[in-house]
């Protein structure tokens, strides 16, 4: 439990109408808050639940307090404030130092004394980690891998060797940094031969990796995730990729080999992105876009077409595919009129 004054400090947020001692035991969406909650609104879809939540207070622009009946926290950005102030609330992680009786550790590898290797771990040759790092249940460290300070592996997270985390870097269940690119080279024979991928991983310090993302190591060079990244959930990031410092990837996006994604950049869920392309920092693209070219200027990018009900897209669809043939047509029409106009 924490009081509303605590919460404001933390979230930056100024106090109206409230009481600063009031305690306060969770948060809770606004239609359903019930006193001794917070809530919060981000957008104006949800407006009209202000009249009636049972919230002890509610975080919310200067715009929507002059309308709020109820106690706020007023923040000139809701969204960023709320974030601040769900940390109070947020389950720490169990504190543990040491080596579950059920983890192997090489003896060759290095664990702080105050960091945790968890259950049914295995820690191979010559792997590094670092002070306050935590080893969940179920993951496995390859050689030479290193875990920098503070990094939170939650569960069942391979880490392949010579991979290099940095500090605080936290790995949702089932992710795994460092599995061999997709290298192969087509032989005269129609055969498929595997190019060994020589290659690491980087990944800079409070990188957060969201559940079931994999991320391939190099061929030659490093693939590298820069400082401040944040991936979701199920992201394929292939060999020799590079992500640039803050961006921010929603789940499922793909991203093939060796492109080059800038800083600040934000791509929508589902985005494909082509090998070898490089796109500008501060780029936004629209979930279930394709990138096949480079990007070289910031601003949001939008491909494909939107869901329309079934009869009107079968038409849509129709008329597409007839696209070419009125182009030629129309291109022939404006020759005929340009000889006749001529003469």
């Amino acid at each position: 439990m924490t009081t509303l004054g605590e919460i404001a400090a933390v979230a930056g947020a100024r106090l109206q109408g409230c009481d600063a001692a009031a305690v306060v035991a969770g948060v809770a969406p606004l239609h359903s808050a019930e006193p001794g909650q917070i809530s919060f609104l981000t957008h104006p879809r949800y407006r009209s639940y202000l009249a009636t939540t049972r919230a002890t207070a509610v975080i919310l622009s200067p715009e929507d307090a002059r309308d709020c009946p109820a106690p706020a926290l007023v923040a000139a950005n809701p969204h960023i404030a709320y974030a601040r102030a769900a940390t109070l609330f947020e389950p720490a992680a169990e504190s543990r130092r040491g080596i579950h009786p059920t983890a192997w550790v090489s003896p060759t590898a290095s664990i702080a004394d105050d960091s945790w290797i968890g259950p049914h771990c295995a820690v191979e040759a010559g792997a590094v980690i670092e002070t306050g790092a935590i080893v969940g249940p179920g993951c496995v460290i390859g050689e030479q891998a290193t875990i920098g300070e503070g990094s939170r592996l939650v569960a069942q997270v391979t880490v392949c060797h010579r991979v290099r985390l940095g500090r605080r870097v936290l790995a949702q269940p089932g992710v795994v940094i460092g599995s061999d690119g997709f290298g192969l080279a087509l032989d005269r024979d129609g055969r498929w031969l595997r190019v060994p991928q020589l290659g690491s991983v980087v990944i800079g310090d409070d990188v957060e990796i969201g559940a079931n993302t994999t991320i391939d190591r190099g061929a030659l060079e490093d693939t590298v995730i820069e400082e401040g990244v944040k991936l979701d959930n199920q992201i394929q990031v292939a060999h020799n990729v590079r992500i640039g410092a803050h961006s921010a990837l929603a789940g499922c996006v793909g991203i093939a080999g060796s492109a080059r994604i800038g800083r600040h950049c934000m791509i929508g869920g589902g985005v494909g992105i082509a090998g070898h392309l490089e796109i500008a920092d501060r780029v936004q693209i629209t979930g279930m876009s394709l990138v096949t070219q480079s990007i070289t200027q910031p601003g949001i990018y939008s491909s494909g077409l939107a869901v329309e009900p079934n009869r009107l897209w079968n038409k849509i669809s129709a008329r597409l595919r007839r696209l070419d043939e009125l182009f030629r047509r129309l291109a022939a029409l404006e020759r005929k009129i340009g000889r006749d106009g001529a003469t």
